[in-house]
């Protein structure tokens, strides 16, 4: 019964601090539905062109770029829970700086500078989940990020429609958008309180020879057993990567794990989802949705999008990988060919129903799963620039969406432009298929294992490494097996 109860806190305690972490997605979800609701108002404001809508609202991608680039190098400098830190300071402060704005290069500006804050968090968010929790449950807690990300991006669909409520349109082009984009300041104050109470990432912390408070993590997360075999799995990876640096990342072996992680950031935004979450009240536009209608339509979407998520949470850890990325691409695809039929039948009714079925396939596979498995594939020493490096390629692909959809559809209209994006699943589950490997039910050192050189070399030097590695770690635990029951 005790022994139950331990594993009760063990399993809450590691879902706390998980949930700490994953409140990046909340900043990231808040600023993707934002800008939908503001977007058409600053259209009318500013005189906006379709490229000039794309920039205004691609600029934070901008800031995204620059965030992540740098984001692994720091963390691996000053540490994951202090860039977290950082990233939520950021973005507060951005989206005051957001709603005082009077000119658009200013808002750009400003955008860019909560780019910068979600860049940081977005990779190192993901990646202190996946070294905190245990391999049997890091599936669904890293899911958390993005299961996050939509309670933001719906929550501030309704914040957008009750906005639009208050007033007649003009009060909305000259205030409401300005609520929109400022209320945004909440997610990052809460983000921020929340890592103040959370621990650092006992792999970071082991690997900058802060042995005893790593220890100490782990065995709250894992109690007195399971830690001591976590500090030896650490302990080897340390000592066999001690001499490494980030040329090792380009060399056989670990650059295909970087071509893959590339690939799956690929995946993330060339699926399409973006383009409905940026755009969703001029989708529904087009489609002869109006007063208001458009955004009650885009709350709803919002809310399919969490409830979806939800179960992506619960299956993850159990349907594995890479299979719900394949079923995700082949739903996608057919949903993307069902979107361009409605608009070019015009039925309303089934271009709102096939949005929601593009929605809740992106939900339960595109959406969290590369999230979850860029980080896995990197060892420790590695993990956090990986990570960024992969993830300058999401933010990049993220800032093609938002810059090149009202180009699309204003110039192909929306048939031919979700045609495009069923073309893009098509090849999303073409490269599943053949490259990416599974990583269900492997520790993160398993995971690294299996992207060596396939050499009797490398084989020996681990074998011969582990038995001394186990010493090593047991000599550097300043810490008896009571006090740290304890």
């Amino acid at each position: 019964m005790a022994s139950t109860e331990k594993n009760t806190r063990r399993k809450f305690y590691v879902i706390l601090i998980s949930l700490a972490a994953g409140m990046a997605g909340l900043l990231y979800g808040y600023d993707t539905a934002c800008i939908s609701g503001a977007i058409g108002f600053l259209k009318t404001l500013y005189h906006l062109s379709p490229a000039a809508q794309g920039f205004i609202t691609s600029s934070i991608m901008i800031g995204g770029v620059i965030g992540v680039a740098f984001s692994g190098f720091l963390s691996d400098r000053f540490g994951r829970r202090m860039i977290l830190m950082w990233g939520a300071g950021l973005f507060f402060i951005a989206a005051l700086l957001s709603a005082m704005t009077h000119t658009p290069a200013e808002l750009v500006g400003a955008r860019i500078i909560g780019g910068i804050g979600i860049g940081l968090a977005s990779s190192l968010a993901t990646t202190y989940i996946s070294e905190v929790a245990p391999a049997a449950i890091r599936g669904t807690l890293s899911s958390l990020y993005q299961l996050l990300t939509t309670i933001g991006i719906a929550l501030t669909y309704f914040v957008n429609l009750l906005i639009v409520n208050q007033g007649g349109y003009h009060w909305g082009e000259v205030t409401g958008w300005r609520w929109m984009l400022g209320i945004g300041a909440v997610p990052a104050l809460l983000f921020f309180i929340a890592l103040v109470v959370a621990p650092e990432s006992p792999r970071w912390l082991i690997q900058h020879t802060k042995v005893e408070q790593g220890f100490n993590i782990l065995v709250k997360i894992n109690g007195q057993a399971g830690a001591q075999h976590e500090m030896t799995e650490i302990a080897t990876a340390i000592r066999r990567d001690r001499n490494s640096t980030l040329a090792k990342l380009f060399q056989p072996g670990l650059r295909r794990a970087l071509l893959i992680g590339i690939f799956l950031a690929f995946c993330n935004q060339a699926a399409g989802m973006n383009v409905i979450m940026y755009y969703g009240p001029q989708i529904f536009q087009t489609a002869g949705f109006g007063g208001n209608s458009e955004f009650m339509a885009t709350a709803g979407i919002g809310v399919v999008n969490m409830i979806a998520t939800i179960g992506a949470t619960l299956m993850i850890d159990r349907a594995g990988r890479k299979k719900l990325l394949m079923i995700g691409a082949v739903l996608l695809t057919a949903w993307s060919a069902a979107i361009a039929y409605a608009f070019a039948t015009g039925n309303g009714t089934l271009l709102l129903v096939s949005l929601f079925g593009f929605v809740i396939s992106f939900a339960i596979s595109m959406g969290p799963i590369p999230w979850i498995m860029i980080p896995e594939l990197f060892p420790t020493y590695l993990r956090a620039r990986a990570s960024g490096i992969c993830t300058v390629f999401l933010w990049g692909a993220n800032w093609a969406v938002g810059q090149f959809t009202p180009v699309m559809l204003s110039a192909w209209g929306g048939r031919n432009t979700f045609i495009f994006f069923a073309a893009m699943n098509i090849i999303i589950f073409v490269g599943v298929h053949f490259f990416v490997p599974e990583t269900k039910d492997k520790t993160l050192e398993e995971i690294e294992a299996f992207f060596w050189p396939k050499d009797q070399a490398k084989a020996t030097e681990t074998t011969g490494n582990l038995a001394q590695s186990q010493n090593e770690t047991q000599a550097q635990l300043p810490i008896n097996q009571e006090s740290a029951q304890k």
